[in-house]
């Protein structure tokens, strides 16, 4: 599965629960239809946190999802909402979303993710954590580069890369992401880290999985321009 099917997969899913909350939803005494609350809430929250990942808080997808959804109680607002996270199956289908550098970069990227989904299906953890935080340090090497940050320094005639943590440091401090956003990184870098140096003990496949989750989000929200 390639990284614009798992977004697929993803749309997919929150549509169900729109759906769903419309189907298990109940006329009330005027005839209109009363959706499901509890689906309802599961589909908001849902698209809230996907758009959020994808586009970010700025985006007209994000304020008209947030604005339908306010009274989401009522038919024709869940049914606008589908119709939001429907529109943005169709960018995702036909590339719009992203530059062809971002493109690239994410079928690499997405290759090697594959690539560590297999070795968690099979339970070779420290090996997908490596490989996870790999995909993660590169990706943060390449937004330096895009947004004209350093990723290296010169010293005694030789080129040093710099850590993935002063990386991290760096695109936050020049604000391409926030604290909350630069806390999940230094924690990712960390089980990588711990997996790398052979400090098995120090997490568990439950982790790696969250791990991969983190980083499939992290790529697709600060996409490379």
């Amino acid at each position: 599965m390639n990284y614009n099917q798992k977004l697929i997969q993803r749309i997919e899913y929150i549509i169900e629960q729109g759906e769903l909350a419309l189907t298990i939803g109940k006329r009330n005494e005027y005839g209109t239809l009363d959706a499901d609350s509890a689906k309802t809430r599961t589909f908001k929250t849902s698209g809230l946190s996907f758009i959020l990942d994808l586009y970010g808080k700025e985006h007209p997808y994000y304020r008209e999802f947030e604005s339908v959804l306010s009274r989401y109680k009522y038919e024709s607002y869940i049914k606008s909402g589908i119709e939001i996270i429907n529109n943005i199956r169709v960018e995702i289908e036909n590339g719009w979303i992203a530059t062809i550098k971002s493109i690239v970069s994410a079928e690499i990227f997405s290759d090697f993710l594959e690539m560590a989904e297999h070795l968690l299906l099979s339970d070779y953890k420290d090996a997908a954590a490596v490989m996870i935080g790999g995909v993660l340090e590169e990706h943060l090497r390449q937004l330096c580069l895009s947004n004209k940050i350093d990723v290296s320094y010169e010293k005694d005639g030789k080129i040093i890369p710099f850590k993935a943590d002063r990386m991290n440091s760096e695109l936050a401090k020049s604000e391409i992401y926030n604290k909350l956003d630069q806390k999940g990184v230094t924690a990712q870098l960390d089980l990588r880290n711990n997996a790398a140096h052979g400090n098995y003990t120090e997490y568990d496949k439950k982790q790696v999985e969250m791990m991969y989750d983190f980083v499939l989000n992290f790529i697709t929200k600060y996409q490379i321009t």
